[in-house]
This record gives C-alpha cells, sequence and structure tokens, in this order.
C-alpha cells in the first residue's frame, strides 16, 4: 500500500478523479492518507484523520513510504491555531501560508520534518487535549466553554459545501475542526456523527459543546450545529451564525421563521 502526505494550504477531495466532480471535503497542509487506487493522475484515498474517502489530483501530493508514514501518524501533531501562518520549506526555501486547524506532525521546537523537507514554523499552536485528564465538574465546564470560545474563531465564515476552512466551510466541517483544535476526533458527516456521544431527553440539558442533529423530511440527518448554551447554537447555514434554538429546531431571527428541524442532542465529551 502507498500513502501520502499534503504539503499544499489545501486540497480539494473529489467525488470521482476529475476537477469538475464535486468537492466532497478538503485536506489541509500536514494531513496523511492511505492510497486505495491510482490512474495515470489522480489517487483515490482514505484519510487518516476520519477515514473519509475521495479522489486527489496526484500532483498535489507527497507520497511517502509506510516507514514515513507510520513515523508522521505516530508523532506529536499539534495544529495551527492561527487563522492564517506563513510556514517556511528550509530546504527548498520557500514559504506556504497554513490555516486555522492544520496539522504539524513531529513539530518540535518549531521545527518537523517530512521525507528529506525540513520545516520551521513560528506560529501558535493547539497541543494537548482539555478532557484527556480527569476533570472537576467546574474544569469540565470550563472546557466546555472554551470549545465555544474557539467555535468563534469561524463566526462569519462563508458556507462551503464540502469546506473546512474559515474561508469556506460546510456545517459538520465546522464542528469538526472546532473539536480537532481541542484533539477530539469527529468523522466528517453530520449523519456519521450523529452516531457518536451521549443523547439528551431536553434541550434544557444541553451544556456549551454538545451538537444538536436536524432531519429532512424523510428523516435523514442533513444538518449539525453546536450548542452555546440551552437557547443559542452556532451552526455553518449560508455562513458561520448563532441563531436561537428550541425544542422545535432552530429559529432565525432574520428569516422569522424555524429552518432546521431538530432530531437529537448528543453529548461527544
Amino acid at each position: 500500500m502507498k500513502f501520502g502526505i499534503s504539503l499544499q494550504s489545501i486540497l480539494p477531495l473529489r467525488s470521482e478523479p476529475s476537477h469538475k466532480s464535486e468537492m466532497v471535503s478538503q485536506v489541509l497542509f500536514g494531513e496523511l492518507f492511505r492510497v486505495l487506487q491510482q490512474s495515470a493522475t489522480w489517487i483515490k484515498v482514505q484519510l487518516s484523520y476520519d477515514n473519509y474517502e475521495g479522489w486527489i489530483d496526484l500532483k498535489q501530493v507527497l507520497l511517502i513510504d509506510e516507514t514515513e508514514f507510520i513515523r508522521l501518524f505516530n508523532s506529536e501533531t499539534p495544529v495551527s491555531f492561527d487563522l492564517v501562518q506563513l510556514l517556511s520549506n528550509d530546504s527548498k526555501k520557500t514559504i506556504l501560508p497554513v490555516i486555522l486547524g492544520s496539522s504539524l506532525p513531529g513539530l518540535a521546537e518549531q521545527h518537523f520534518r517530512v521525507r528529506d523537507q525540513v520545516f520551521s514554523f513560528e506560529g501558535q499552536t493547539s497541543g494537548n487535549s482539555h478532557f484527556e485528564s480527569v476533570l472537576t465538574p467546574q474544569e469540565r465546564m470550563s472546557a466546555k466553554q472554551k470549545i465555544i470560545d474557539d467555535a468563534m474563531l469561524y463566526l462569519n465564515a462563508p458556507y462551503l459545501w464540502g469546506g473546512r476552512s474559515p474561508f469556506g466551510i460546510d456545517c459538520s466541517g465546522f464542528v469538526q475542526m472546532v473539536y480537532k483544535l481541542h484533539r477530539v476526533k469527529l468523522l466528517r458527516d453530520a449523519s456519521q456523527q450523529a452516531k457518536s456521544g451521549e443523547a439528551l431527553n431536553f434541550v434544557s440539558e444541553a451544556e456549551p459543546g454538545d451538537l444538536a442533529f436536524f432531519d429532512d423530511e424523510d428523516g435523514t440527518i442533513t444538518h449539525v450545529g453546536m450548542m452555546m448554551d440551552k437557547h443559542r447554537i452556532i451552526h455553518a447555514s449560508g455562513n458561520v451564525r448563532i441563531d436561537s434554538i428550541d425544542h422545535q429546531g432552530i429559529y432565525s431571527l432574520e428569516e422569522k421563521k424555524y429552518t432546521h428541524k431538530l432530531r437529537v442532542i448528543k453529548r461527544i465529551i
């Protein structure tokens, strides 16, 4: 099996091996993948972070051997905590912008290596999860509030189907990336994310960082957002925005109507 890594700021992950094909997700700098299939110009990959599959233009990635993949996969991997930060490729004497939530595998003393390339990074990073150790109830609530504080970094980001960046993001990409900043892994799509966590009985039980899921007329989960408190939700719909929520769903003050029908609220952490 072949392996690879993205050394570009953002790569589109497509449903088919064509630049005209639907973008189903994005691969950020430093994210690893396994190669499932290869043509002359495209590779079908499975992302290591969430096992999501899709096609990437072969020219846009760096292929690595299994030994290097395992080294990077098992290394400490902080994520970039700046909206945009420049990263230097010291080997090639070039610079590259990396965005919020990008992975920095093996970063130590502001440097890391991928195969024969050495990079230096002087920006802010998000290190260990706030939820790895045993917390008191007060510490836990403080940590969950920090999730909401970090979600605000994406506020007003435009909606983009398949997007995972502050410059374009979809609903499930938004909650996945906010949790990634806290080193908590979520799957990619809302329907997948809804299978995790503990269901709450009432909206009044919601805490900051809990995820609310919404379905369509057929009962299919099509939307997800993050509870800010018992009455407000932050979610990506048109843009990343804050709306009211109750037991029926999301109510838009701008549109003066309910826009999403609540299915369930899940506690992930």
